[in-house]
């Protein structure tokens, strides 16, 4: 076993024994998010009883770190409203308002109704906004001086405010009207002499987001300029709070993980720790259009039964010809779809994008048209037939290719999201597609 599975067997042990005092000696060398794991691997029974009699600095932590299919927010209403009261004033705002949103609006009250008077107001403040925007990720704890205070000054109130957060990685610095003008960096600040001004040390904020920036945007502006964490600030420039690269993280991994559910057909909302019911819900519906459009390639099938019946050796090349042009439009659709998501195609871009792509298909198509009429001529098959796939394989690579970047570009620009629908889409089109031409092309050329 590593070190880290004989700390969570340890605690286990021991919140199963019930030894409480055991349990809080042992968490308060371990990191919240290993004390987490322990807890959702327990017997609710077992976890709740713990809950109880655990301190409330080491609950809140805990339930802050547990993953959103683990119900933390259950638990805190389990405890009480005077406990779970007492578990928020241990948190950080952000990490509170994130606790309680999934709450019922009563709930909420009733556990605010204990918070400190100062907690409570900067708590439903968080609350207002959407849980995936800016304002609903960021905290309002801040280190932040004035830009008129002198170096000596800025110190004294770092200090102070310090004391009263768990950690800051930059600081602010506001006008007389408290809007955002400066970021001071500390090297700097030390350095200065101690009746240097802020505002002569301090930097231009790098960026700054608004409360209702999408989270996804926030992210990425993190990564662009590559800052620890960003302002967000009100229309007026008046600082309202911070976002941290750690809730960037969580946002990142949530939001890569949707995407990559969605982009095999299975819609975001569906729990990876989700039961088998739950999957069923989600899932079905989808399946029932993908069988909707199965039947939509299928009635070309159909159309052309009385060619495949004269010509049998067709039938062999439609589910070649249909799988190359679903590989070829999946890899131009991931492509395209990760590039939206990363914000990397300019407005005004997206005809020179599906350019590319035509390109693509021109080339790839006709060099895997080769391979297949060298294959068609070592199987037997007459160079019309030969020719006859070719030609269907080369149009169904480049309508693939297009497909690919076309489709998700067009969802995007009428407000769909491309990862949900785009896959659909683009392996009917290439199955139809690829059908059509090599039945239509037999049918012409290959029929008395």
């Amino acid at each position: 076993m590593t070190n880290r599975e004989q700390l969570h067997e340890e605690l286990r042990r021991l919140a199963e024994a019930e030894d409480a005092a055991g349990f809080a000696a042992r968490a308060r060398g371990v990191h919240p998010s290993d004390v987490s794991d322990v807890l959702a691997g327990l017997d609710e029974d077992v976890r709740l009883r713990l809950l109880r009699r655990l301190p409330p600095e080491i609950i809140s932590e805990a339930l802050a770190e547990m993953e959103e299919e683990e119900h933390p927010e259950e638990l805190l209403a389990a405890l009480g409203p005077e406990r779970a009261a007492d578990i928020l004033e241990e948190l950080e705002d952000d990490d509170a308002a994130d606790l309680v949103a999934e709450l019922p609006p009563e709930a909420v009250a009733r556990i605010l109704s204990g918070v400190d008077e100062e907690d409570r107001a900067d708590i439903e403040r968080l609350l207002e906004y959407d849980e995936e925007s800016a304002g609903g990720r960021m905290t309002s704890s801040m280190v932040a001086v004035p830009a008129s205070a002198t170096a000596a000054e800025a110190i004294a109130e770092i200090r102070r405010q310090a004391e009263e957060m768990e950690d800051f990685y930059q600081v602010y610095c506001f006008d007389e009207r408290h809007r955002l003008v400066g970021v001071l960096p500390l090297q700097r600040l030390v350095v200065a002499k101690p009746q240097t001004l802020v505002r002569e040390i301090m930097d231009p904020p790098p960026v700054t987001a608004t409360p209702e920036m999408d989270q996804e945007e926030v992210a990425r502006l993190m990564a662009r300029y590559n800052v620890p964490a960003i302002a967000v600030v009100d229309p007026q420039r008046k600082l309202l709070g911070r976002i941290t690269f750690d809730d960037v993280i969580d946002v990142v991994e949530a939001e890569t993980t949707e995407d990559l559910l969605r982009f095999g057909g299975i819609p975001g909302e569906e729990q990876l720790a989700g039961d088998w019911r739950q999957a069923i819900r989600s899932r079905l519906p989808w399946l029932y259009v993908n069988l909707l459009t199965a039947f939509l390639a299928g009635a070309v099938v159909y159309f052309f039964q009385g060619t495949i019946a004269q010509i049998v050796a067709l039938a062999v090349w439609m589910p070649i010809i249909a799988g190359m042009g679903g590989n070829a439009g999946t890899q131009a659709l991931a492509v395209t779809a990760r590039r939206l998501a990363l914000g990397m195609i300019p407005v005004g871009q997206g005809l020179k994008l599906v350019g590319k792509e035509l390109l693509v298909g021109l080339v790839n198509g006709f060099a895997i048209g080769v391979v297949v009429v060298v294959v068609a001529t070592l199987m037997g098959h007459t160079w019309l037939l030969g020719a006859v796939v070719m030609l269907a394989m080369w149009g169904n690579q480049i309508v693939a290719t297009v497909a690919g970047a076309a489709i998700p570009l067009g969802l995007d620009r009428i407000g769909v999201d491309p990862a949900v629908a785009s896959s659909v889409f683009v392996t009917t089109l290439t199955d139809i597609c690829g059908f059509v031409l090599l039945l239509g092309l037999g049918t012409i050329l290959l029929l008395p």
